[in-house]
């Protein structure tokens, strides 16, 4: 259509030969609210390094067409029962409304985390995957989770800033649940707290696998027959504990660069982990 050839004008060309490439603006800001075929942070944080995290619950905190529109895109195998130990292809949204931007949706975030605990008590933590609206108008989710974590004693709440707007790409929320990995998770276990197995000379983590179609489970056994032990697998088909357990390790095993090196970096600079 004419409109949209207009509007497409600058995105379409040919390329010559000899030309090092043919002129096409691209790699722009996506714009809060507007529905893009790329990802966004929320993406990066919310689709990509914990929605695989099977024991844990995830809220996509804000409108209901995100949560949505990131349902079932990828296919995070797990072993597990869902609504018991397992919740990947289950959905959760706090469903933001025209008046929960005017007045805020900090109530809404802890009615939903209530009623969370009510249908899953099984879960073992929670993490709030925070949509643009949720950065615009300043809600305090930090205040929200470390609330509800200290009324559930001591229950693993996350809260994630991957709103949208902030990166071009999935990227930066790649980075963002990385640095909330660090923050929420590791930083929070006492020194003294006891290793949930014995550890050996030969355990290693898998950094940067998200078992789509289940390739992290062929990783796994190639790595078991050579004599290794996958203490962790980060993040499809993994767990709280497996998180929790990774700064013991011996190696991590790097996949998806871009997805981990942050996290992987941090290891090796505080826990000495190549």
């Amino acid at each position: 259509p004419e409109k949209t050839a207009k509007r497409r004008a600058k995105h379409l060309n040919v390329h010559e030969a000899g030309k090092s490439d043919c002129g096409v603006k691209s790699n722009l800001k996506s714009i809060p609210g507007v529905m893009t075929i790329r990802g966004c942070a929320y993406a990066g944080s919310k689709g990509v390094v914990w929605g695989p995290i099977k024991d844990m619950i995830h809220i996509s905190h804000g409108p209901v067409g995100c949560g949505q529109y990131s349902w079932g895109s990828r296919r995070n195998y797990y072993v597990g029962t869902t609504g018991i130990d397992a919740f990947g292809t289950m959905q959760f949204t706090s469903d933001f409304q025209e008046k929960d931007i005017v007045f805020g949706g900090d109530k809404k975030l802890a009615k939903v985390i209530d009623e969370i605990q009510d249908l899953f008590p099984l879960n073992r933590g929670i993490t709030v995957q925070s949509e643009c609206p949720i950065g615009l108008i300043g809600d305090d989710i930090e205040a929200v989770s470390r609330a509800k974590s200290k009324e559930y004693d001591g229950k693993t709440i996350v809260p994630v800033r991957c709103e949208g707007f902030r990166g071009v790409s999935q990227s930066l929320g790649h980075h963002i649940a990385n640095d909330a990995v660090r923050d929420w998770i590791f930083d929070k276990i006492p020194p003294e707290a006891e290793l949930r197995f014995e550890p050996t000379p030969y355990d290693v983590a898998i950094i940067g696998d998200y078992n789509i179609g289940g390739d992290a489970w062929s990783s796994r056994i190639l790595l078991e027959e050579m004599g290794l032990r996958v203490i962790a697998q980060w993040s499809g088909d993994g767990s709280l504990a497996e998180l929790e357990a990774t700064p013991k390790a011996k190696l991590n095993i790097l996949h998806w660069y871009r997805s981990m090196n942050y996290i992987s970096r941090h290891m090796e600079e505080k826990f000495g982990i190549p």
